[in-house]
């Protein structure tokens, strides 16, 4: 039988008077309740009434479950009222995942900006260089890279997307002059991001470069190269919004400004629920609103030809 039902019934039997009035208000009939309060007694084993024409009366035991009864019934009430909240208001624990580079260059300002909106939301970032598995891991979004829809069990938003660029600090193309074409990569230092999503060749259309050449440095976090490359040890592929701000200041400068490399979306993937809770639903909408421009303000910085190299840019640096 169910359980928690009988006890709704047994309580507005013994709060009403009798099976009739609490009939009416359970919009049930009365041989119902009087059939829901039976089985409930056979269920437990337990007479809870004692049944007379004129009244009913709680037994010994009847009056022990009538309070146990209210206060399982006022917890499920609570429950139901904070589950059904959780879908209206942004409160609790949110865990968010994504990349490094992404999350310290704009996720986390994002992150600032979602709290002075919901500040009930308590916000859990995780950095890591791999795509986790969100059930397994836990996370209630992630923000991924991705050259294709990922997997359709789970719900991906667009977000927009990004492409990489080859950067090199003024001191060092000062010194070892700026490629005009992929193959005078051959002759330069090569600094590399050991990232999963940096594999393989770079693709420079009908320029194709045989062959990269050997890095004299690598390091998973596009961060720290950025920091090598400044420091004059080579060239290196930026992902855009990693990019951006060392040009922007100047730090580096692009090199083959006419290639494009390594173009990917960015997707806040979710798993697919029927009832989406209110924190998770607002911030993916936030990330929708707010991450595009961002991304936008990157490409723009990555397009302007104030920020790549040139001779005469050299000479005014030098």
């Amino acid at each position: 039988m169910d359980t928690l039902h009988g006890m709704r019934v047994f309580v507005q039997v013994v709060e009403r008077g009798s099976f009739t009035a609490a009939a009416q208000a359970l919009d049930l009939s009365t041989a119902q309740v009087s059939r829901l309060i039976a089985d409930l007694e056979q269920h437990l084993q337990a007479r809870l009434l004692q049944r007379t024409t004129r009244r009913l009366a709680l037994t010994e035991t009847g009056e022990r479950y009538l309070e146990r009864c209210r206060q399982i019934l006022e917890q499920v009430d609570e429950a139901d009222a904070e589950a059904r909240g959780a879908h209206q208001t942004p409160s609790g624990r949110l865990r968010v995942h994504t990349m490094t580079g992404l999350g310290l260059q704009h996720v986390t300002p994002l992150i600032a900006r979602y709290a002075e909106h919901h500040p009930q939301v308590v916000m859990e970032l995780t950095l890591a260089q791999r795509t986790p598995d969100l059930l397994e891991d836990g996370h209630d979004v992630t923000i991924a890279f991705a050259r294709d829809l990922p997997d359709s069990q789970l719900v991906a938003q667009h977000l927009g997307a990004i492409h990489s660029v080859i950067c090199a600090a003024p001191s060092y193309l000062a010194q070892y002059g700026i490629p005009a074409q992929p193959q005078d990569l051959q002759r330069h230092r090569h600094l590399r991001l050991t990232d999963p999503l940096y594999r393989g060749q770079w693709d420079f259309g009908d320029e194709q470069l045989e062959a990269l050449p050997s890095e004299c440095f690598q390091v998973n976090v596009a961060e720290a190269l950025v920091k090598a490359a400044q420091a004059g040890m080579g060239f290196c592929l930026l992902p855009s919004f990693v990019a951006s701000q060392p040009l922007r200041e100047g730090r580096l400068l692009r090199i083959l400004p006419q290639h494009r490399l390594r173009a990917l979306n960015i997707y806040a993937i979710y798993p697919s629920r029927r009832f989406l809770d209110a924190k998770t639903r607002t911030w993916v909408e936030f990330l929708k609103a707010e991450l595009p421009p961002l991304l936008q303000g990157d490409e723009a910085i990555l397009d302007d030809p104030q920020h790549w190299a040139t001779a005469e840019k050299l000479l005014r640096k030098g």
